[in-house]
């Protein structure tokens, strides 16, 4: 076991962090509303209903074991030697929080954040997932996530492990950086749901005999875009709470990021809004939505070293990514994701964290920038290479155990009545699949 030094917070970045830790929660609503109103009506109190159970599943196994796991700087590790240098694997901390002091400090502050962030990655398979996964066993998983993948994850890049030491152990830069979540949260959610949905496959009636793609309409597109609107409040409170924790940045830094943070979503939206204005004829609601969150994905690695332009161009190539890989994963992999939630995610958190390695600019006193794109590409291999297959193999465990897929009567009938036993609108008439080919 290792420590390292504890990082020293100033008291006005301390207030700050507290303060931007309690807008967090409402990207967790956004990405729920997204979710939900992305989806058929007869299935919206459903994904609404997971997403709280989610939420509450996720906090709790983070509290059990998912801190222990990932650890904060100055913490016990388990680590060891090769090569000359010290290579962090795992946090070696108490469950339950035991023998550790809730008190303000630098990682007490990381804990309570950090079990706010591996709840909004639980809720990205929620929206590839949705209208066919069991509530149980999205509960299941996502102890899987919280207790495994993201801490473990989160331990190699913000509690001081074996990719943010790239720099010192092999002259990679700064080593890997990600200081708002791209990668820890957004690209471990993203390629989750990617895994979850290779194992359910598609929505009944989604592809035709023919293996062509049919639309099955969002029922409510206020939901979304009320979703995306919370979705920027929460991501100024999770980028801002990351570059002081992670970062290091100063209680003055704060409005660089807010910056940021608005002007990335901003030209992701209206990227979006012209791609599909141009190649549809008219502008398309769920794909600008989806690629404002890709921006805002996009803009979280390293918003605190990049220039307000450079946050311009960033979003707007996450905006314009987000909506082709939309197209591409449906047309071409044939996944069926309801909310483009690995579009939005899982590839808008892969361009932000290679946006690290070409625009970020670090301060002199902290080291070269030399090899520092080099480092992100070894932090993506590593969540493509390693994350990716343990989320798919793991998750492919638990399907045998608690079977992930609602039977096809319960994906006809709809998820709200068939787990819940009551619509989300009993005074409405619902969809019907009238718009599907049989």
């Amino acid at each position: 076991m290792t420590n390292l030094p504890v990082p020293a917070l100033s008291e006005g970045a301390s207030v700050i962090c507290l303060v931007c830790i309690l807008l967090v929660p409402l990207a967790a609503g956004g990405l729920a509303l997204i979710n939900a109103g992305l989806g058929r009506s007869r299935s919206a109190a459903h994904t609404m209903i997971a997403s709280l159970c989610t939420l509450s599943v996720a906090a709790i196994v983070y509290f059990v074991c998912g801190f222990a796991v990932q650890g904060f700087t100055g913490q016990p590790t388990h680590s060891f030697t090769a090569g000359g240098g010290r290579w962090d694997w795992l946090g070696a901390g108490p469950f339950f929080f035991r023998r550790f002091d809730l008190d303000g400090s630098p990682a007490s502050l990381a804990a309570g954040f950090s079990m706010l962030c591996v709840g909004l990655a639980a809720l990205i398979p929620l929206g590839a997932a949705a209208e066919r996964w069991r509530l149980r066993a999205a509960c299941a998983s996502t102890a899987l996530l919280a207790g495994f993948t993201f801490p473990l994850f989160a331990h190699w890049v913000w509690g001081g492990g074996w990719l943010a030491q790239l720099g010192i152990n092999y002259g990679l830069g700064h080593g890997f950086v990600d200081v708002g979540g791209s990668g820890c949260i957004q690209v471990v959610g993203g390629l989750t749901a990617l895994s979850i949905v290779w194992i359910l496959g598609p929505r009944r009636g989604k592809y035709s005999s023919s293996k062509m793609p049919n639309a099955i309409p969002a029922h409510n597109a206020v939901f979304v875009i009320l979703g995306a609107m919370l979705c920027w409040v929460g991501w100024l409170g999770l980028n801002s709470v990351g570059t002081i924790l992670f970062g290091g940045s100063a209680a003055g830094q704060t409005l660089l990021v807010i910056v940021n943070t608005t002007l990335a979503a901003a030209s992701a939206g209206l990227a979006a809004l012209a791609v599909t204005g141009l190649r549809f004829g008219r502008p398309d609601a769920s794909l600008t939505c989806n690629g404002w969150i890709g921006g805002l994905v996009a803009s979280s690695a390293g918003c605190l070293f990049i220039k307000p332009a450079e946050a311009v161009v960033i979003g707007a190539i996450a905006g314009v990514l987000v909506t082709y890989a939309v197209e591409w994963l449906e047309f071409g992999l044939k996944v069926d994701d309801p909310g483009g939630s690995i579009s939005a995610h899982a590839v808008g958190g892969i361009w932000g964290l290679l946006t690290a390695g070409l625009f970020a600019r670090f301060p002199a006193q902290s080291g070269s920038d030399s090899g520092q794109f080099m480092a992100q590409l070894v932090g993506i291999a590593t969540l493509i290479g390693f994350v990716f297959p343990v989320a798919y193999g793991l998750n492919q465990l638990l399907n045998w155990l608690v079977p992930y897929r609602v039977s096809l009567e319960g994906e006809r009938q709809g998820m709200d009545l068939h787990e819940l036993g009551a619509d989300a609108y009993p005074e409405f008439v619902v969809h019907t699949e009238e718009f599907l080919q049989r």
